[in-house]
């Protein structure tokens, strides 16, 4: 009897363990689908979210417990369970009862698995907003049934068509504060087609809904008699996903690192953005534009006889060709294009405003350049979609404008392709994230304007004249004495037989740079104008010697990249505000502190000091003559 009870036991444990199997299985080729919810501030994302989990029952008993017990301390549902705790992970949204961060969560039907992310709907956070949407299938719209469309609604809307979200919800939330009365609702459509009609939006699917209460959440609400379309979760179960059209594309891998475990293999691992990939296929790599054949395509459990969009993969090549993080892997016969000019629609998210020419890191796929966006084209009211005139993008401004790169850029229009079309622009200095932006296409003249070589090289210019080509960059305070000291180090170079020249500010201001004011924008321009001027001067073989404040180091920093490595010096004239404040020979200090001089250096616009110059000099300790030749002694020792 215990044989067969033992047996029995184990036939039940085999049972259990098949199930199991079959269940993970079963789950493992579910689709997975990506989606947002957005909207104004308050309009229940979070609630919606957390119902969402709790109904799908993906929330463990002793969650449960504390959700309700938290419900009672810091909920704003009177006590009863507060759907959006399961959300608000952060101290500062519950205190407030808003979403501040972007915050992810996983679950499942029988159908599908889901990954959502909640995004915060004030205007502030809308940076955040971008950052869930960038890699979501479907936004759900929440508005407040009360309140109707909403400045933020028509942004989130926006953006999210903007990025390439082809499936939208219009979710009108709240509906059991309103009655469940179907005239506002219908109203609240109306009202968001019309809307949708002028920004492009071919087709949405709107429906009412209460996140509080669960009305057509995952049941058709009894209260809404009037409504006879799909609850929230037969949509989102339903709704067809891109995968395929991805995958019908031409191939497109962005390169994300070497794969070099041992001296026999050299792979090239990265995502498949687009197309498919398989041995034998013949590819080219960008932008250099060597080809070469597929050998293998290697997964985590071995190799695969073709890997498609969506994979990550190594792939190994036939031949020895040059391929490393940032390049391309795309058909041999059908490559995309590569260029170093474009238009895009760029999303100003810092807090500081765009300065136009100032370079900015450029992230798209695995590439990564310097790029300098100039001044918008034009500016886009999100309530109107009227283009308006604009020299600058603030906080959350969406704008299109014209951007150049310092090498070329391998891309596709985003329209086209998603992966190869949209970056980010990263400050240089902080490393901040500072915009989000979608390519259109690259401008004519990157294809018409070519790089004329010549016979006479900046080498033999600097030789002929017996020296090695130089930029002295003086930097400093209005009055700390930069354009005595570098008129005093100009002489002393002559008297050495060094041919110079000396670009200073003021003289600057006479001709090529007259039509330029002081705002930070005007002075970023000014700064790119000399910088190339000194670049030329340099390929000519002089000793360039420059005396201006560039109050930014990102200026001084581009400049620097101009330059061929040691040619740039930098001199920081390091006078403390207050002894450049008592000289202040020109009178400038005084007209400042009295308001007559807007945007002065170190009274109302701020002077970044250099981090580690070549060269620093106190002139509160120094002569002018001692510091000019203290800087010869460096610059020709």
């Amino acid at each position: 009897m215990a044989t067969r009870a033992h047996e029995s036991a184990y036939q039940v444990q085999d049972i259990i363990a098949e199930d199991i199997d079959a269940y993970l299985l079963q789950h493992q080729h579910k689709s997975l689908l990506r989606f947002i919810t957005c909207g104004s501030v308050d309009d229940g994302k979070s609630t919606l979210i957390g119902r969402l989990l709790y109904d799908s029952k993906m929330i463990f008993e002793d969650q449960l417990a504390a959700l309700e017990s938290d419900s009672k301390k810091v909920g704003t549902q009177g006590g009863e369970i507060d759907f959006a705790l399961l959300v608000d992970g952060l101290a500062a949204e519950r205190e407030q009862g808003i979403t501040i961060d972007v915050a992810y969560r996983y679950f499942s039907t029988e159908k599908r698995k889901f990954i959502v992310a909640d995004t915060p709907g004030h205007e502030q956070y809308t940076r955040n907003m971008i950052t869930g949407a960038s890699t979501a299938d479907l936004a759900v719209i929440l508005v407040d049934a009360r309140k109707g469309i909403l400045t933020q609604t028509k942004r989130h809307s926006y953006l999210a068509h903007l990025i390439g979200i082809r499936h939208l919800v219009l979710a009108v939330n709240k509906m059991d504060l309103i009655g469940y009365d179907q005239a506002t609702y219908d109203r609240i459509v109306a009202d968001y087609a019309g809307f949708a009609e002028s920004i492009g939006i071919a087709a949405f699917t709107p429906m009412p809904i209460s996140g509080f209460k669960g009305d057509n959440i995952t049941t058709s609400s009894a209260q809404t008699p009037w409504y006879d379309g799909p609850t929230l979760i037969d949509h989102l179960d339903t709704v067809t996903l891109d995968v395929s059209e991805d995958q019908a594309g031409a191939l497109r891998m962005p390169v994300q690192w070497v794969n070099r475990p041992n001296l026999d293999f050299r792979g090239f691992s990265g995502l498949v953005a687009s197309g498919s990939i398989a041995p034998g296929d013949a590819v080219r790599v960008l932008p250099g534009g060597r080809t070469s054949t597929i050998a293998r395509v290697v997964a985590f459990g071995g190799d695969l006889p073709r890997a498609v969009a969506g994979q990550s993969v190594t792939v190994t090549l036939a031949d020895e060709i040059d391929c490393s993080r940032g390049d391309v892997i795309v058909a041999a016969d059908s490559p995309p294009e590569a260029a170093d000019q474009f238009e895009a629609t760029i999303v100003w998210m810092a807090d500081d405003a765009m300065l136009p020419g100032r370079p900015y890191w450029l992230k798209l796929a695995t590439q990564t350049v310097t790029a300098t966006v100039q001044q918008p084209k034009y500016q886009i009211n999100v309530n109107t979609m009227e283009r308006l005139a604009a020299k600058t993008l603030e906080l959350n401004a969406i704008g299109v404008g014209n951007l150049s790169t310092d090498r070329p850029l391998v891309f596709e229009p985003y329209a086209d392709n998603r992966q190869l079309g949209g970056f980010i622009l990263v400050d240089k200095i902080t490393n901040a994230t500072v915009a989000a932006g979608m390519l259109h296409f690259s401008l004519r003249r990157a294809q018409n304007v070519h790089w004329q070589a010549t016979d006479i090289g900046r080498e033999a210019h600097a030789s002929l004249k017996n020296q090695k080509a130089a930029v002295l960059w003086f930097t400093g305070l209005s009055g700390a004495g930069k354009s005595t000291i570098a008129n005093r180090v100009e002489m002393k170079l002559a008297r050495m037989n060094r041919h110079t020249f000396l670009l200073d500010g003021d003289n600057v201001r006479h001709g090529l740079n007259r039509d330029l004011g002081f705002t930070d924008a005007d002075r970023v321009e000014n700064i790119r104008r000399v910088g190339e001027v000194a670049k030329l001067m340099t390929d000519a073989g002089l000793i360039v010697i420059t005396a201006f404040i560039s109050p930014f180091r990102a200026e001084r920093e581009m400049v620097r990249q101009m330059m061929a490595p040691g040619e740039f010096i930098e001199v920081h004239i390091d006078t403390p505000l207050a002894e450049a404040e008592r000289r202040d020979v020109k009178g400038l200090y005084a007209k400042a502190r009295a308001g007559k001089l807007a945007n002065f250096t170190g009274i109302d616009s701020p002077y970044e000091a250099p981090a580690n110059p070549e060269i620093r000099i106190d002139t509160t300790g120094m002569t002018p003559d001692e510091a000019a030749d203290a800087i010869v002694a460096m610059l020709i020792p």
